[in-house]
Protein backbone atom coordinates (compact mmCIF):
# COMPACT_ATOMS: atom_id res chain seq x y z
CA UNK A 1 0.00 0.00 0.00
CA UNK A 2 1.33 3.41 -0.98
CA UNK A 3 2.11 5.84 1.85
CA UNK A 4 1.04 9.48 1.71
CA UNK A 5 3.42 12.36 2.37
CA UNK A 6 1.80 15.74 2.92
CA UNK A 7 3.60 18.93 1.93
CA UNK A 8 2.29 22.18 3.40
CA UNK A 9 2.74 25.01 0.91
CA UNK A 10 1.68 28.57 1.70
CA UNK A 11 1.61 31.53 -0.72
CA UNK A 12 5.13 32.44 -1.87
CA UNK A 13 6.50 29.07 -0.82
CA UNK A 14 10.12 28.17 -1.72
CA UNK A 15 9.50 25.79 -4.62
CA UNK A 16 13.10 24.51 -4.80
CA UNK A 17 12.92 23.28 -1.21
CA UNK A 18 9.97 21.06 -2.09
CA UNK A 19 11.37 19.98 -5.46
CA UNK A 20 14.52 18.33 -4.08
CA UNK A 21 12.53 16.27 -1.58
CA UNK A 22 9.65 15.22 -3.82
CA UNK A 23 11.86 14.30 -6.77
CA UNK A 24 14.15 12.22 -4.55
CA UNK A 25 11.22 10.42 -2.94
CA UNK A 26 9.74 9.68 -6.35
CA UNK A 27 13.03 8.51 -7.87
CA UNK A 28 14.34 6.48 -4.93
CA UNK A 29 11.05 5.37 -3.40
CA UNK A 30 10.06 3.11 -6.30
CA UNK A 31 6.36 3.88 -6.13
CA UNK A 32 6.03 3.54 -2.35
CA UNK A 33 4.74 7.07 -1.81
CA UNK A 34 2.01 9.46 -2.91
CA UNK A 35 3.01 13.12 -2.80
CA UNK A 36 0.13 15.40 -1.78
CA UNK A 37 -0.04 19.13 -1.09
CA UNK A 38 -1.96 20.97 1.61
CA UNK A 39 -2.60 24.69 1.86
CA UNK A 40 -4.89 27.15 3.62
CA UNK A 41 -7.52 26.77 0.89
CA UNK A 42 -8.01 24.81 -2.30
CA UNK A 43 -7.28 27.88 -4.42
CA UNK A 44 -4.03 27.82 -6.38
CA UNK A 45 -0.86 28.70 -4.48
CA UNK A 46 1.77 30.83 -6.22
CA UNK A 47 5.37 29.93 -5.36
CA UNK A 48 8.29 32.33 -5.08
CA UNK A 49 9.42 31.10 -8.49
CA UNK A 50 6.05 31.63 -10.13
CA UNK A 51 4.67 28.07 -10.15
CA UNK A 52 0.91 27.85 -9.66
CA UNK A 53 -0.08 24.75 -7.71
CA UNK A 54 -3.62 23.57 -7.00
CA UNK A 55 -3.39 21.95 -3.55
CA UNK A 56 -4.85 18.50 -3.06
CA UNK A 57 -6.28 19.49 0.32
CA UNK A 58 -7.05 22.45 2.51
CA UNK A 59 -6.63 22.34 6.28
CA UNK A 60 -10.12 20.93 6.85
CA UNK A 61 -9.88 18.15 4.26
CA UNK A 62 -6.31 16.94 4.94
CA UNK A 63 -6.33 13.17 5.52
CA UNK A 64 -5.67 11.57 8.91
CA UNK A 65 -3.61 8.75 7.44
CA UNK A 66 -0.18 9.93 6.28
CA UNK A 67 3.44 9.02 6.82
CA UNK A 68 5.00 12.48 7.07
CA UNK A 69 4.09 16.16 7.21
CA UNK A 70 6.64 18.50 5.61
CA UNK A 71 6.38 22.27 5.98
CA UNK A 72 8.05 24.07 3.09
CA UNK A 73 9.60 27.46 3.77
CA UNK A 74 8.56 30.71 2.16
CA UNK A 75 7.57 34.31 2.69
CA UNK A 76 4.24 34.01 4.55
CA UNK A 77 4.82 31.79 7.58
CA UNK A 78 4.78 34.91 9.76
CA UNK A 79 1.33 35.95 8.56
CA UNK A 80 -1.52 35.37 10.99
CA UNK A 81 -3.21 33.01 8.51
CA UNK A 82 -0.34 30.54 8.91
CA UNK A 83 -1.61 29.73 12.41
CA UNK A 84 -4.28 27.61 10.69
CA UNK A 85 -1.55 24.98 10.19
CA UNK A 86 -1.06 24.58 13.95
CA UNK A 87 -3.72 21.89 14.51
CA UNK A 88 -2.36 19.71 11.70
CA UNK A 89 1.20 20.00 13.04
CA UNK A 90 0.18 19.23 16.61
CA UNK A 91 -1.75 16.17 15.43
CA UNK A 92 1.31 14.96 13.50
CA UNK A 93 3.58 15.36 16.52
CA UNK A 94 1.06 13.69 18.86
CA UNK A 95 0.82 10.67 16.55
CA UNK A 96 4.61 10.36 16.33
CA UNK A 97 4.75 10.78 12.59
CA UNK A 98 7.61 12.37 10.69
CA UNK A 99 7.45 16.16 10.90
CA UNK A 100 9.74 18.49 8.98
CA UNK A 101 10.13 22.25 8.66
CA UNK A 102 12.68 24.30 6.73
CA UNK A 103 13.57 28.01 6.76
CA UNK A 104 10.74 30.10 8.26
CA UNK A 105 8.61 26.95 8.52
CA UNK A 106 11.13 25.62 11.05
CA UNK A 107 10.78 28.80 13.09
CA UNK A 108 7.00 28.48 12.82
CA UNK A 109 7.36 25.15 14.65
CA UNK A 110 9.01 27.09 17.46
CA UNK A 111 6.05 29.49 17.69
CA UNK A 112 3.72 26.60 18.52
CA UNK A 113 5.97 24.88 21.06
CA UNK A 114 7.06 21.95 18.90
CA UNK A 115 10.80 22.60 19.30
CA UNK A 116 10.95 22.79 23.08
CA UNK A 117 11.91 19.15 23.67
CA UNK A 118 13.86 18.17 20.53
CA UNK A 119 17.23 19.09 19.06
CA UNK A 120 16.61 21.49 16.21
CA UNK A 121 17.90 24.28 14.03
CA UNK A 122 16.46 27.24 12.12
CA UNK A 123 17.64 30.32 10.26
CA UNK A 124 18.85 32.16 13.35
CA UNK A 125 18.46 31.52 17.07
CA UNK A 126 17.88 35.15 18.02
CA UNK A 127 15.21 35.55 15.35
CA UNK A 128 13.55 32.33 16.49
CA UNK A 129 13.51 33.49 20.10
CA UNK A 130 12.13 36.91 19.19
CA UNK A 131 9.41 35.59 16.89
CA UNK A 132 8.30 32.64 19.04
CA UNK A 133 8.50 34.55 22.33
CA UNK A 134 7.19 32.70 25.37
CA UNK A 135 6.15 29.69 23.26
CA UNK A 136 9.81 28.80 22.69
CA UNK A 137 11.79 27.25 25.55
CA UNK A 138 14.20 25.16 23.51
CA UNK A 139 17.26 27.38 23.31
CA UNK A 140 19.51 24.75 24.91
CA UNK A 141 18.48 22.27 22.21
CA UNK A 142 19.26 24.63 19.32
CA UNK A 143 22.13 23.35 17.13
CA UNK A 144 23.84 25.67 14.65
CA UNK A 145 23.81 23.19 11.76
CA UNK A 146 22.16 23.28 8.37
CA UNK A 147 19.81 20.40 9.19
CA UNK A 148 19.02 18.51 12.38
CA UNK A 149 17.00 15.33 12.84
CA UNK A 150 15.90 14.32 16.32
CA UNK A 151 13.67 11.27 16.21
CA UNK A 152 10.84 12.10 13.85
CA UNK A 153 11.35 15.88 13.89
CA UNK A 154 13.53 17.38 11.16
CA UNK A 155 14.47 21.04 10.89
CA UNK A 156 16.72 23.00 8.55
CA UNK A 157 17.71 26.54 7.75
CA UNK A 158 17.00 28.18 4.43
CA UNK A 159 20.45 27.40 2.99
CA UNK A 160 19.96 23.65 3.34
CA UNK A 161 17.34 22.20 0.97
CA UNK A 162 19.59 19.24 0.14
CA UNK A 163 20.52 18.53 3.75
CA UNK A 164 16.85 18.77 4.70
CA UNK A 165 15.90 16.40 1.90
CA UNK A 166 18.61 13.93 2.92
CA UNK A 167 17.39 13.79 6.52
CA UNK A 168 13.81 13.27 5.36
CA UNK A 169 14.89 10.45 3.04
CA UNK A 170 16.66 8.75 5.94
CA UNK A 171 13.70 9.26 8.30
CA UNK A 172 11.33 7.76 5.73
CA UNK A 173 13.77 4.95 4.93
CA UNK A 174 13.07 5.65 1.27
CA UNK A 175 16.14 3.68 0.14
CA UNK A 176 19.30 2.23 1.62
CA UNK A 177 22.02 4.51 2.93
CA UNK A 178 24.25 4.06 -0.11
CA UNK A 179 21.56 5.19 -2.55
CA UNK A 180 20.56 8.17 -0.43
CA UNK A 181 24.16 9.31 -0.10
CA UNK A 182 24.76 8.84 -3.83
CA UNK A 183 21.76 11.07 -4.52
CA UNK A 184 22.91 13.66 -2.00
CA UNK A 185 26.55 13.73 -3.15
CA UNK A 186 25.56 13.97 -6.80
CA UNK A 187 23.33 17.00 -6.24
CA UNK A 188 25.57 18.65 -3.64
CA UNK A 189 28.97 18.16 -5.22
CA UNK A 190 28.30 17.62 -8.91
CA UNK A 191 28.85 14.78 -11.33
CA UNK A 192 32.64 15.02 -11.53
CA UNK A 193 33.49 15.46 -7.86
CA UNK A 194 30.87 13.46 -5.97
CA UNK A 195 32.51 10.61 -4.05
CA UNK A 196 30.50 7.45 -4.47
CA UNK A 197 30.17 5.34 -1.32
CA UNK A 198 32.11 2.08 -1.47
CA UNK A 199 30.06 -1.01 -2.23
Amino acid sequence: MRKTILFVILPQYADWEAAYITSAITMLGQGQYDIKTVSLSKDYVLSMGGFRVMPDYDMKSAPDNYEALILIGGMTWRDEDAQQVKTLVEDCKKKGRILGGICDASAFLGTIGILNDVNHTSNDLNDLKQWAGCHYEGETKYIAKQAVRDGNVITANGTAPLEFAKEILFALNVANERKIMEWYNFHKLGFYTAPMPKM
